[in-house]
């Protein structure tokens, strides 16, 4: 019985994050607890304490009927995020990682993404045949040591 109110629990919550557009390390952040310890419940390998309990539901607007499955039709079926949605995680994530850099650091990677979606082709939409890119980059700026 745990065990299947630990997988049951943790689909429900992975659910829910999924559909606010969250990622776990969002959901432990404002529950205040370790992201490890969210990852944890979310793959049925632990349930949360009582307070935790309170504040997930909370942070994931859902009541704790639906995360512990007692509510009638409430068995968890554990969607795929969409493309839209995985493109929102990612950028979380790489914001994230960026909020850590110091101000040097966070100059040289902007410099480095610049450079990267100046040489990326242009998005076509769906049928459409691929554009050319109408100017021709500028050459490199030579960087003076530093």
């Amino acid at each position: 019985m745990n065990e299947n109110l630990k997988t049951v629990f943790g689909a429900a919550a992975r659910a829910a994050r999924l559909r606010l557009g969250l990622t776990q390390a969002d959901v432990a952040d404002r529950v205040g607890i370790a992201m490890e310890v969210y990852s944890r419940m979310e793959r049925g390998k632990m349930l949360p304490r009582a307070q935790n309990l309170r504040r997930l539901c909370d942070v994931l607007s859902v009541s704790a009927d639906t995360l512990l499955g007692v509510k009638p039709g409430s068995a968890p079926v554990s969607p795929r995020a969409t493309p839209g949605q995985e493109d929102a995680l990612e950028l979380r994530r790489m914001v994230r990682t960026l909020r850590e850099l110091e101000p040097r650091q966070l100059k040289a990677v902007a410099r480095v993404v610049r450079t990267v979606v100046s040489v990326m082709p242009p998005k076509t939409s769906p049928g459409s045949p691929p554009t050319s890119r109408k100017k021709p980059l500028a050459p490199a700026r030579k960087r003076r040591a530093g």
